[in-house]
């Protein structure tokens, strides 16, 4: 039976089993789509990144969760990228084909990985601060109370997400989500989740700490998401949250009440970067099940 390497990279993060963990598949140009789905099936992580060559950059990745292809995967891609620096690939800027086009990427020599993402779509939504809490179980008040100048809003920066502010950790750490709710709702405002977070940071020099559930992608809470990341980023310029102009870095915390904290790095220049390193804490082979197209019989 044939089998294909494949790891476990922990993103945003140098120490092994924290961070969020993204499947990659260095070498995946052999595999159909089925296959793929399959893997990403068996590893059971949020995502998986299948590396494949590719005619309009130096790489392609394609991304799936267990249950479906997604566009853009932000860890996903910092951790294949971690893996290939690991492998011997050097640093400087390279070139990465997505489902939502070539993007660049920056690759330092200390293993940070910088990912450009696509310029910012950003739409406030009225959809009810009430609505909002009963999907996220937790108090209206903690909502409005974080809302007075940042609105809810559904922010893109390759995949959207429904961007909620709340008012203090204590707050963010109490959620208690509805997922059928979180993801009629995601559904409505064709969003891929909810982005919860909140100022009241564990760490003195983090921007804001949050949690990021994405029910509809087969994901009830990623551990530390970074087109979320980018996303928000973009809100926070967007809407002035900062009395000052925009800190040249941003510093987000997630993953904590999941018990795999990671950091990610945001930039705001004339593009959003997102940036964090990467470590491998698995390195094995996996056998690649039968492609379903070759089983049809034709008549």
């Amino acid at each position: 039976m044939e089998t294909i390497r494949v790891l476990q990279v922990d993103a945003f993060t140098d120490e092994p089993l924290t961070g969020n963990p993204a499947g990659v598949v260095p070498d995946a140009d052999g595999l159909a789509d089925d296959q793929m789905q399959a893997i990403a099936r068996e590893l059971a992580l949020s995502e998986t990144a299948f590396l494949r060559s590719s005619d309009e950059a130096d790489r392609r990745i394609r991304y799936f969760t267990p249950s479906q292809e997604v566009d853009l995967c932000g860890h996903a891609t910092i951790g294949s990228y971690a893996h290939l620096r690991e492998e011997g690939l050097e640093p400087g800027t390279t070139t990465l084909e997505t489902n939502v086009g070539v993007l660049e990427i920056e690759v330092e020599a200390d293993g940070t990985v910088w990912m450009t993402q696509n310029e910012p779509t950003i739409r406030e939504v009225d959809v009810g601060y009430d609505r909002v809490a009963d999907a996220l179980g937790v108090e209206a008040a903690a909502l409005e109370g974080a809302s007075d100048d940042i609105p809810l809003a559904v922010v893109s920066t390759g995949l959207p997400f429904l961007i909620v502010p709340i008012t203090y950790l204590s707050d963010l750490g109490a959620a208690e989500p509805d997922a059928s709710a979180i993801e009629e709702l995601t559904a409505e405002l064709e969003a891929a989740g909810i982005y919860l977070f909140t100022f009241d940071a564990l760490e003195r020099e983090s921007t804001l700490h949050g949690r990021l559930f994405a029910p509809g992608l087969g994901v009830p809470e990623d551990p530390v998401t970074g087109t979320a990341s980018g996303a928000v980023g973009a809100y926070l310029d967007r809407f002035g949250a900062f009395d000052d102009d925009l800190p040249e870095e941003l510093r987000l915390e997630q993953g904590h009440y999941v018990d795999r904290p990671g950091t990610v790095s945001v930039r705001v220049e004339n593009r959003v970067r997102v940036g964090g390193c990467g470590v491998t804490a698995l390195d094995g082979r996996i056998a690649v099940p039968d492609d379903e197209d070759d089983e049809i019989i034709e008549p």
